[in-house]
């Protein structure tokens, strides 16, 4: 059934123009920017795509973009699926498939994410090396699984070493400062008690937020080799726990977004 689904989507994009992209992105909260930075730009709205989920999150804008950046073809997901929108593992995941079907080599994904870390500062990068699922699923859980790939499929390295390591070299070329940390994924929507924060500081957390996980499971199972960015749009400290503000969050994403696009490109360049 899935395999129908996505053929179904790929042929659509296809008579839109999308031809044999390399590189996949997916862009979090506040972070859509680099879509604009695509030349020769075809757009596919979510709810024209076969089988696509639609984006219900206010500030995630729902379409698919596909052009040349940096050289190369790409196509950027400008809005991404949560579980607290009430998606299950595999819509959050459906659009991951899709571009792989289409042809990525690569695939780059950013997100806003908190800081539990109290190194870290509110508009710094955390390159992701390792993550914490607290999803409480997988989106390899269903039946007919492994005709896309191996069903128990490794997690060793799920992020990339090599890309990792040339974003560090791009970050020190650039004077950008790019932590590395983990990332632990929750579900949402509602943020973290005081008590929850410390938590995830024990476990080993360094940063928190609702999305990514998923998406880096599939690739993997795909065999995508992926590099992960997180915005740090706020700081979790327990012990001084402020009432989030998400216009703010928002905005601290957009300030840090430049050094994330300056990034992103550059590693591009490279491929």
């Amino acid at each position: 059934m899935m395999r129908k689904q996505l053929d179904e989507s790929v042929a659509y994009l296809q008579s839109k123009g999308f031809d044999q992209p390399e590189i996949g992105i997916v862009l979090g909260t506040g972070l859509g920017k680099l879509a604009d930075q695509i030349e020769n730009p075809i757009e596919a709205h979510y709810n024209h795509i076969p089988f696509f989920p639609l984006a219900t999150v206010e500030f995630h804008s729902g379409k698919l973009i596909y052009g040349t950046l940096e050289g190369k073809k790409a196509v950027v997901m400008k809005g991404r699926f949560h579980l607290y929108e009430g998606y299950d593992f595999l819509d959050i995941t459906y659009p991951i498939r899709v571009m792989h079907q289409l042809g990525i080599t690569k695939l780059f994904i950013s997100n806003a994410a908190g800081a539990i870390n109290l190194n870290y500062k509110e508009g710094d990068l955390m390159l992701i090396e390792d993550h914490i699922n607290l999803q409480g699923g997988s989106p390899l859980a269903f039946k007919s699984v492994a005709q896309f790939g191996e069903r128990f499929a490794d997690m060793s390295e799920p992020y990339d070493v090599p890309m990792r390591e040339s974003l560090m070299k791009i970050a020190n070329k650039e004077n950008i400062t790019l932590r590395q940390g983990v990332y632990v994924s929750v579900v949402g929507p509602q943020l973290e008690t005081k008590a929850e924060y410390r938590m995830l500081k024990i476990i080993g957390a360094d940063a928190v937020g609702m999305s990514t996980v998923p998406e880096v499971i599939v690739a993997n199972h795909l065999n995508l080799p992926i590099v992960a960015v997180s915005v740090i749009t706020d700081e979790c400290n327990p012990e001084n726990l402020k009432p989030v503000d998400i216009d703010r969050i928002i905005k601290t994403a957009e300030v840090a977004e430049p050094k994330m696009v300056k990034l992103f490109k550059e590693l591009i360049k490279t491929l």
